[in-house]
């Protein structure tokens, strides 16, 4: 690929990325160009402001004739209240959540559910990946651009990075991971979501774990950790330890990990080292309750930003 393509290449990239993924005109321009020039001979002066209207008297609108229905209306119906999120958008979750009996109801529940103002400007709905029995269920943030066009989480940069820390200890997405987000629909240019998102996504988050019923949980960044442990430490304090995560449906807590985001590894690689510890920590939680082989205990590499 030639200089200039692989510079266009990554410019449509970042497009992507912000959120930009729709041309409005077939060649690039100001809005400006469109304003009419002044006439020629003449300095365009600023806008006068209008006089205010003297009020007249009422008019009555023309009755229609007697064999002429009136026009249909074209204003928008008002949405019903769990469309618009809030208090009861969180209700209706909590309710149709604890009407799924399986992973297929919970995924079809989600895809119908209309109460996430997120959804309308996702491309899909994005569930989850990996295999349904596996024992380690990671839960992520929220799809990115990549992740809204495939409709699956973890596909882009940061979930290549996740696919290679879980194949340092032994795990990938065939046999021993299962992965899925907070959230279930992208934020528009992969902004931070907001509490009120959060909130209404929160029950469907948690029927999934109490029907995957994961030995392990790695909560990927600070979002899902602080949403999920019901805490607001940051993940600078809430990585490395072992959390008892409870969840309605469970009998038994579940153990929790906090992680760094893959995302974040990106882009502070430094931190690799840390993310590196706590992958070794999961190893053998995994390793004493015999759910992965322990061929060899992993070594800390030298270089943690490997």
């Amino acid at each position: 690929m030639s200089g200039r393509s692989a510079d266009a290449a990554a410019l449509l990239a970042y497009y992507r990325e912000i959120g930009v993924d729709e041309a409005v005109a077939d060649r690039p321009g100001s809005w400006a160009d469109h304003v009419p020039p002044a006439p020629a001979g003449r300095v365009a002066s600023p806008a006068r402001p209008a006089a205010p209207a003297r009020p007249g008297p009422p008019v009555e609108p023309a009755p229609l004739p007697a064999d002429r229905p009136p026009a249909p209306s074209t204003a928008t119906p008002a949405a019903p209240a769990a469309s618009l999120g809030g208090e009861a958008a969180v209700a209706d979750a909590r309710r149709i959540a604890a009407a799924a009996a399986t992973l297929a109801d919970l995924e079809a529940a989600i895809r119908a559910f209309d109460g996430c103002p997120l959804k309308l400007t996702a491309t899909t709905t994005v569930f989850a990946d990996g295999h349904p029995d596996a024992p380690v269920m990671v839960i992520g943030e929220a799809p990115g651009g990549e992740e809204d066009r495939q409709g699956k989480p973890f596909v882009g940069p940061a979930g290549q990075l996740l696919d290679r820390m879980l194949a340092a200890i032994g795990l990938d997405r065939a046999h021993s991971a299962y992965i899925t987000n907070i959230l279930n629909w992208r934020p528009p240019g992969n902004r931070q979501p907001n509490a009120g998102e959060i909130a209404t996504c929160l029950p469907f988050i948690e029927r999934h774990i109490a029907l995957k019923r994961p030995a392990v949980v790695i909560l990927a960044g600070g979002t899902s950790a602080k949403a999920l442990l019901n805490t607001s430490d940051g993940i600078m304090r809430l990585r490395g330890r072992w959390r008892e995560l409870d969840v309605l449906g469970l009998a038994e807590p579940v153990p929790a990990m906090a992680l760094f985001h893959p995302a974040y590894l990106l882009r502070q690689p430094a931190a690799k080292h840390e993310a590196w510890r706590d992958l070794l920590a999961v190893h053998k939680r995994l390793s004493q309750l015999d759910l992965v082989p322990d061929r060899h205990r992993p070594e800390l590499p030298r270089n943690a930003d490997a």
